[in-house]
């Protein structure tokens, strides 16, 4: 019976140690700025993407690894004999899922699955945790697709932006209320719903006030948490990410909380100090 392999891409922000122990294959989409492409965990690190976007004053893009990457990645897992099963970045924020299920319709039906997690970063993660478990106690390609296709209307992903400033040049928000926001100091948190970024808090005033409306909002959900595994993602906001941690342990005593660093390709659509919180909800509790 063949093995399966777990695979994700880069906005998975896995971190290295979770890679090398359970054996997950990532990836990578391309940070581009104007002269040069960089994969995104490879080849540039978040520190010199916002050096390079505050001293030009300009977004880098970002782009999905085409359907050849895929192949590349895929086709010698499938010829050493396993099957796969990749989880992509929501499919409303990009065409990396589009573009992995093109690759995965050269092999033959079956050997690959493609998710949508419908999520992004830490969500992902959880999703990706999910997989690893069920391959390890011998499921199917098949069936830990089915399994992922529930659990991922169960994954809770909120997250506050220090600044307006990055959606806002990445065409997500409005001049005029990148202009309002940052008159007022309103900090928005924003929450995954059914695939795309809604926002469902503005805070105005300090960013801690931002951060524990985000830590109110998870602790509301204290009963339906599935307290498995919590993930605390973040763009250089260390002490907020440690904030959140040693809050949410205190509070819920799960043991469990990872604090893992967004890498490239989050860290160009939200911006730096941006930091969130990712869960999953008991299955009887959706």
């Amino acid at each position: 019976m063949s093995t399966v392999k777990i695979f994700a891409d880069s906005t998975s922000d896995l971190p290295q140690g979770w890679k090398d122990t359970y054996d997950i294959s990532v990836v990578p989409l391309y940070v581009v700025f104007e002269d040069q492409t960089y994969k995104d965990g490879l080849d540039i690190t978040p520190e010199a993407v916002y050096r390079r976007v505050e001293a030009s004053g300009t977004l880098p893009k970002t782009a999905a690894p085409s359907p050849a990457d895929f192949m590349a990645a895929f086709t010698p897992v499938v010829e050493a004999g396993h099957d796969i099963v990749y989880i992509s970045l929501s499919s409303s924020l990009s065409s990396t899922y589009q573009n992995a299920l093109l690759a995965a319709g050269e092999y033959p039906e079956g050997r690959i699955k493609i998710i949508d997690s419908r999520t992004l970063c830490g969500g992902i993660a959880l999703l990706v945790m999910k997989a690893v478990r069920a391959a390890h106690n011998g499921l199917s390609a098949g069936e830990i697709a089915d399994q992922l296709e529930q659990d991922r209307d169960r994954v809770e992903t909120e997250f506050v932006v220090d600044t307006l400033d990055y959606l806002y040049m990445g065409g997500r928000c409005s001049g005029m209320q990148n202009f309002i926001g940052s008159l007022l100091k309103i900090r928005p948190i924003l929450r995954m719903i059914e695939g795309a970024i809604v926002p469902v808090n503005k805070v105005r005033g300090k960013k801690e006030k931002a951060v524990e409306q985000l830590l109110q909002n998870a602790l509301s959900n204290i009963e339906r948490m599935d307290k498995e595994l919590l993930i605390i993602a973040h763009t250089l906001a260390d002490d907020d990410a440690q904030h959140l941690h040693n809050a949410l342990k205190e509070a819920t005593g799960i043991d469990n909380i990872a604090v893992i660093r967004a890498g490239c390709v989050i860290g160009s659509h939200c911006g730096p100090q941006t930091v969130g919180l990712m869960y999953m909800l008991k299955p009887d509790s959706v």
